[in-house]
């Protein structure tokens, strides 16, 4: 098979199969079906990556989507936190009942974050990787695993053993060479379409699953990091893992054809289909903040005399719809008396709206229009 062998290790009782890719690039037949969705994705990307000259304070924008990956990247691992719950924490604003695994989406905002700054000094490489894992894994699940080392072990998919397991990746013996040609082929200069070269890097990588733990967010991650190292985007808009999470059986059934049945371009019509979709929605959603923010900019401006203190907490509202009065108070200067008859004033004006159910100290709201384009 192109995409490589299945051997069997160890003897007797112990065996067992592992698949073992073969070294990166893959042969690809780009039949007139490919070549159509590589067409569409690359517009649908090159619209989205225009969304970062129309929208004002883009990095507002990015910085909620940053966050909506994390939450969703996160929940196809098997996480309960919601994306309110990721702001709340986010905002400061302290809940009893917030479930435990918001550390872990925390982790991955900052891991993302990390690692975009990092490829501004240093190129995508293993080295990144295995500093973004073990960010990844601080103080969560999989901390005791070795976080940011490559593992030295077998593991395995699925299964409550390994003879049962849904899939058995690469042989840790077989991980130093196969990473090697990985870091190679993620600076190549092979004639390859930028978004058929992702596409085969990040189902290779979730091949050779070469951490104990987090392989999968990981893998997704390293999907933004090369389209923006690329200079396919100018601002990491592209998330995937909303797509994955919807398609989420499709997705592992596509990864897992790749290593049974060598369908290696059906997997990269559905990554392509991903990038087509997941631009569209992007776009769209930046649309609907445009005419958001326009719409709420003229209520605010028949406020009287409080519209330059709301325009300014509308503004904070762009990046975390979380607050309490403590976030007006410290944004605006007013005094609590004024800061409570500004919150009262947004509320009047349907700008913000409270949030009954959060058992924290202080009363909760929220910028409703806003948190729900993006929930």
């Amino acid at each position: 098979m192109r995409s490589g062998q299945y051997i069997t290790q160890l003897t007797g009782d112990l065996s067992y199969r592992a698949f073992v890719p073969n070294f990166l690039p893959f042969k690809v037949n780009i039949n007139n079906e490919l070549q159509t969705m590589l067409t569409k994705a690359h517009s649908a990307l090159g619209r989205l990556d225009g969304v970062s000259e129309i929208v004002p304070d883009v990095d507002f924008f990015v910085r909620m989507y940053v966050n909506k990956e994390a939450t969703l990247s996160s929940q196809v691992e098997g996480t309960q936190a919601t994306l309110a719950d990721v702001l709340r924490a986010e905002a400061k604003i302290k809940e009893p009942k917030a479930p435990s695994d918001v550390k872990e989406i925390v982790n991955y905002i900052n891991a993302m974050n990390y690692g975009l700054r990092r490829l501004e000094e240093l190129p995508l490489s293993l080295r990144l990787l295995r500093e973004i894992h073990k960010i990844l894994l601080k103080d969560v699940r999989g901390e005791e695993r070795n976080p940011g080392e490559f593992r030295i072990s077998q593991n395995w998919i699925g299964g409550t053993n390994i003879n049962n397991a849904t899939f058995v990746p690469t042989p840790s013996h077989e991980l130093s060479r196969l990473l090697d040609n990985l870091e190679k082929f993620l600076h190549d200069q092979v004639p390859m379409p930028s978004l058929l070269k992702i596409g085969l890097i990040h189902s290779q990588f979730e091949n050779i699953h070469p951490f104990p733990d987090g392989n999968g967010r990981i893998g997704r991650l390293l999907i933004t990091f090369y389209l923006c190292q690329q200079k396919e985007l100018s601002k990491p808009l592209l998330y995937l893992s909303a797509y994955f999470k919807k398609q989420r059986q499709e997705y592992y059934n596509r990864l897992q054809a790749v290593h049974e049945q060598d369908d290696i371009e059906g997997w990269l019509n559905f990554f392509l289909q991903g990038i087509i979709v997941t631009s569209q929605e992007a776009v769209e959603t930046a649309r609907k903040i445009l005419r958001l923010r326009g719409e709420d900019t003229r209520n605010i401006a028949n406020l009287g005399r409080v519209s330059k203190n709301a325009i300014l907490v509308l503004e904070h509202l762009y990046s975390n719809p979380f607050i309490t009065l403590k976030h007006i108070i410290a944004w605006t200067k007013l005094s609590k008396s004024n800061a409570y008859n500004l919150q009262k004033k947004l509320t009047q004006a349907k700008i913000l709206h409270p949030i009954g159910r959060i058992k924290s100290r202080e009363k909760v709201f929220y910028y409703q229009k806003y948190y729900h384009l993006f929930d």
